[in-house]
């Protein structure tokens, strides 16, 4: 179904700012910034079967999308919306979301810390995870980014995959005996959007 990653999206607070630091610190290339038009309200198609066709708006926001290419030509892209909320008050620990590029060697890792530090950014690691090397650091919106190279051996991923189902069974065993937690049941039906949104005909 997933052939490869098209691109990732995250919200950033100032555009010129993200595109001056993914340029001139991490070292992108900056290839696209998609403005709709001022006091947008977003669309997307809603085409169910038996359904009228019908579309699903967003709130009013003024907007721009930007992008970076990767060398994989797969793009990192982030939307400056400067109406659009606080999402600030995020639980999830500040370590678990993250986005990890690969570089070819340690050689290339080592440059890029050193890049980094050079311009003043804070650098953790170099860290060994068995299968990769890695150094962690944040973007000046607080995204944290990886940059990892890959170290496994020939067999790693195979002792993994195979280890794999095990270590799910030890995790859902752990979270019933310390957290009380039952596993989640997938929903029969998944919405494509949050459930006040405003759904209008097409």
């Amino acid at each position: 179904m997933f052939q490869r990653l098209h691109h990732i999206a995250y919200r950033c607070r100032d555009a010129q700012r993200t595109v001056d630091f993914y340029t001139q610190v991490v070292g992108l290339k900056y290839v696209a910034g998609l403005m709709p038009p001022e006091n947008n309200k977003p669309s997307w198609p809603l085409n169910e079967p038996g359904q009228p066709a019908r579309k699903v708006l967003g709130e009013e926001a003024d907007s721009i999308h930007i992008f970076f290419e990767l060398g994989d030509g797969s793009y990192l892209a982030f939307f400056d919306v400067p109406g659009g909320g606080d999402d600030s008050q995020d639980p999830t620990p500040w370590w678990v979301k993250h986005i990890a590029f690969e570089v070819p060697d340690m050689k290339a890792l080592t440059e890029g810390k050193k890049r980094l530090e050079a311009h003043g950014v804070q650098v953790l690691g170099p860290k060994d995870h068995g299968m990769c090397t890695s150094i962690y650091f944040m973007d000046p919106d607080g995204h944290r980014l990886e940059m990892a190279v890959r170290t496994e051996q020939a067999d790693t991923w195979r002792k993994l995959e195979r280890d794999a189902g095990k270590e799910l069974e030890r995790w859902n065993e752990l979270k019933r005996r310390k957290y009380a937690a039952e596993q989640s049941q997938t929903p029969e039906r998944i919405a494509a959007m949050p459930e006040d949104s405003t759904i209008v005909p097409a």
